[in-house]
């Protein structure tokens, strides 16, 4: 790590004399796939007994299984999948795993297993038109896995136990229509169920021996309660998270039965506890994660505090991530990361203190070479906090740049401290680039969450603009060179600034984002309909709230966009349909406004594919640069 760093710190202060010397600095023009194309390895995961790695890699050019021993770096390929990308994987016990995949972005998931030496590879729960979500890997029984299947009813999901060496599945519990979350205890056994009627959520609890399940209590959807683990020896209680009775999410221990706090862990006065580690080993709490401008920890065991403080004195000037350990937790896995590096990969032996680097991630992008990412704060015009992120490309200049505002998708999440490609890859070609957190950002406590109700192109697309407004009055954004860029609720965003500050910005590239709240609304998919009403609430009903709805939708607005588009679709997408970029690009096209459409049939929500990755980014440089570089 040493010689690293000191090679890093050389290249940079090469790189300043050279800035000072000609007062600007020339920065290498970096190849798009070199920003898009899959990483060299990502997701390394211990088998149980330490004994292997499992990770992904590119094989012919999608990400697959390949697995080495722990002690060793000779690895094997255990996967071929040529169609798409593997990405959610993990251990079946220690000789076999299991992974997920769809159909061309349909998200349909299906379960397949393959044994640790790749000789026989069976896909278990490739039904048409049903999606697999993992319930619990079930670690106490190494040859099963805990899952939920909409197989019976599209709408609902029903719980199986799946024998991954027969392929069978026995149904443990029979959704009646209304249950949305399970969660097990150490054992496996589904213990607590969520129910729904759209905006209020019930809680059943059964006790661990054969009991029926009992109803406890019931919130309001915008009352936070989200059971993460039951207590090892009180049946009763729960670690969770919760925002009852205060308005940030706390770590606490709760007392299922009495209907009370028991212990608070760990809350923070500014922000929402984003959730809480365990042992595997001994089950208690280890730390509880939060995010101000980065992720930061509150640890809750000495021994992980003097780990962390260990592994991250090592790994200075990086961001450090415990992934997960072997079963006896001997051995960690480590993530690193920065704004400026997708980071690498390190295994950590607890026996002899030994920080072993596994992998980079993309070692083709160098440090030196990205621009870094600071936070910045700006008041919404009535009063609202936002904090956002701004990164100056490098190049010694930082006044009348180019800008691209980037808007998140969700829209109930939020941006974090990190590397990201679409960021360092537009700051590579000279633009400034804004991310903020608009109202209804997640990590802000309920009442932040909350001011984003039924706002929809008034005041959340408000705190864009106000952003973007911020940055000009700094001198930093050159006003007649802005473009907006977003994904999904971000590409909403992308359509509404053009449509309701058609002077703001100079061009917009929509990708799989929302049109018309009509239509977004009667095509979710059909395991969304349950929190149906919840949506209503969030969003507006389109029949009580049909003005909004049509105030909100940019298609029925087009008439005011001026500037040239792109628009970005997955055929298979089934959160964002086609209908809703076709009908922007028809509104549009039927005015002569420039519109680039590009639509892959073998994508759904975003583009997943490598190839399909770098020549969307192509087009996108193509675009901006006829746009902006004026």
């Amino acid at each position: 790590m040493l010689v690293r760093k000191f090679v890093c710190l050389v290249g940079a202060l090469l790189l300043l004399v050279a800035c000072k010397e000609q007062n600007t600095c020339s920065v290498e023009k970096i190849p798009v796939s070199d920003f898009f194309r899959n990483p060299d390895r990502a997701s390394y995961k211990l088998s149980p007994d330490g004994k292997y790695l499992a990770y992904l890699a590119p094989f012919q050019d999608r990400l697959n299984i390949f697995v080495q021993y722990a002690d060793g770096d000779s690895a094997w390929r255990i996967t071929s999948q040529t169609d798409r990308d593997l990405s959610r994987f993990g251990w079946a016990g220690n000789e076999q795993l299991y992974f997920l995949k769809d159909n061309n972005g349909d998200e349909n998931y299906f379960l397949s297993t393959v044994d640790v030496k790749g000789e026989q590879t069976r896909a278990l729960t490739q039904f048409e038109g049903v999606r697999t979500e993992i319930i619990d890997e079930l670690t106490q029984h190494p040859n099963k896995v805990l899952v939920a299947l909409n197989k019976r009813n599209p709408q609902i999901f029903d719980v199986y136990e799946l024998d991954l060496s027969q392929g069978e599945l026995q149904l443990q519990i029979e959704n009646p229509g209304n249950y949305s979350q399970y969660l097990t205890d150490e054992t496996g056994r589904v213990r607590l169920i969520v129910t729904t009627d759209g905006t209020n959520q019930s809680f059943l609890h059964r006790g661990p021996l054969e009991a029926p399940f009992e109803k406890l209590f019931t919130i309001g959807f915008k009352d936070a309660f989200v059971p993460i683990k039951f207590h090892p020896e009180q049946p009763h209680w729960v670690y969770a998270l919760s925002n009852i009775g205060r308005d940030k999410k706390a770590a606490v221990l709760f007392d299922l039965k009495k209907q009370r706090v028991i212990q608070t862990l760990f809350e923070h006065p500014s922000y929402d506890v984003d959730w809480l580690i365990f042992s595997q080993k001994t089950h208690e709490p280890l730390f509880a994660q939060y995010t101000d401008w980065k992720m930061q920890y509150h640890f809750l065991a000495d021994r992980a505090k003097q780990l962390y403080a260990k592994v991250a004195k090592e790994l200075d000037d990086f961001e450090v991530v415990f992934t997960g350990t072997d079963e006896a937790e001997t051995k960690v896995v480590i993530r690193t990361y920065s704004d400026r590096t997708m980071g690498s990969y390190y295994l950590y032996d607890l026996a002899t203190g030994q920080l072993r680097l596994l992998a980079d991630a993309s070692p083709w992008l160098k440090m030196e070479n990205m621009a870094a990412v600071k936070p910045i704060a700006y008041t919404s015009r009535d009063g609202l906090k936002i904090h956002g992120y701004l990164t100056i490309p490098k190049g010694g200049k930082n006044k009348n740049l180019p800008l691209v505002v980037v808007p998140h998708g969700g829209p109930w999440i939020r941006d974090v401290w990190r590397f990201d490609q679409n960021v360092q890859f537009l700051a590579n070609r000279g633009y400034a680039v804004l991310q903020m957190n608009f109202r209804g950002s997640t990590g802000y406590g309920r009442a932040f969450w909350e001011a984003s109700f039924k706002q929809w192109g008034k005041n959340m697309q408000n705190d864009i603009t106000d952003g973007v407004k911020h940055v000009i009055n700094q001198g930093i954004a050159d006003p007649n060179r802005i473009a907006i860029y977003g994904g999904s609720y971000g590409g909403y965003a992308v359509l509404a600034g053009l449509a309701f500050t058609p002077d703001l910005y100079a061009c917009g590239i929509d990708y799989v984002g929302v049109s018309n709240l009509f239509t977004l609304m009667q095509t979710i998919p059909p395991y969304w309909e349950p929190g149906r009403a919840m949506f209503y609430e969030m969003i507006g009903h389109p029949q009580a709230d049909s003005l909004h709805y049509v105030q909100a939708s940019p298609v029925f607005h087009a008439d005011k966009i001026k500037v040239p588009l792109m628009v970005v679709q997955g055929a298979k997408d089934p959160r964002v349909k086609k209908a809703e970029a076709d009908q922007i690009v028809e509104a549009l096209a039927a005015r002569g406004v420039e519109v680039d459409y590009i639509l892959r049939d073998d994508e759904g929500h975003g583009f997943r594919k490598q190839e399909n990755r770098i020549a969307l980014y192509e087009s996108i440089e193509t675009f901006l640069e006829r746009h902006l570089k004026q």
